[in-house]
């Protein structure tokens, strides 16, 4: 399988989307089950059919994040900018909450603090995933 694929139109190499979609499915997945653990009472997850709950809220966050966070991150520009980028992650608690109330009781988050904290625990996964990515790419 190649996993480096050239863009014709920016002659910029590119992962495959499937592989991209993995890494991504299994960092959320580690993370969400991570601070479900530690954090009983905030953060429940359903450990039902070896984290199947967890993978589905992946793909969830996944997809919504694809979808509906550049139309939020748009209607929300002007608080962004007034609070110089500080309203930013809330965009991701907001996706969290979608989630939430998606799974019902499969998924369960109880208090704004700690759903702060997993958004950011997702932002710096991101951030990981796109560097990690770019350096495989430099180095082919």
């Amino acid at each position: 399988m190649k996993i480096v694929i050239m863009n014709n139109k920016t002659n910029r190499p590119h992962l495959n989307y499937i592989l991209d979609w993995l890494m991504h499915m299994v960092g959320y997945s580690l993370i969400l089950i991570t601070v479900s653990v530690l954090f009983k009472n905030t953060i429940q997850i359903d450990n039902s059919y070896f984290g199947f709950w967890a993978f589905l809220a992946s793909v969830l966050i996944y997809v919504l994040n694809k979808t509906v966070k550049p139309m939020l991150v748009w209607l929300t520009l002007p608080i962004t900018g007034l609070t110089l980028g500080l309203f930013y992650p809330f965009i991701n608690v907001f996706i969290l909450y979608i989630v939430s109330w998606i799974l019902g009781p499969h998924f369960s988050i109880n208090g704004i603090f700690m759903c702060f904290i997993v958004a950011i625990f997702i932002s710096i996964m991101n951030l990981f995933m796109d560097a990690i990515i770019d350096n495989i790419l430099r180095k082919r």
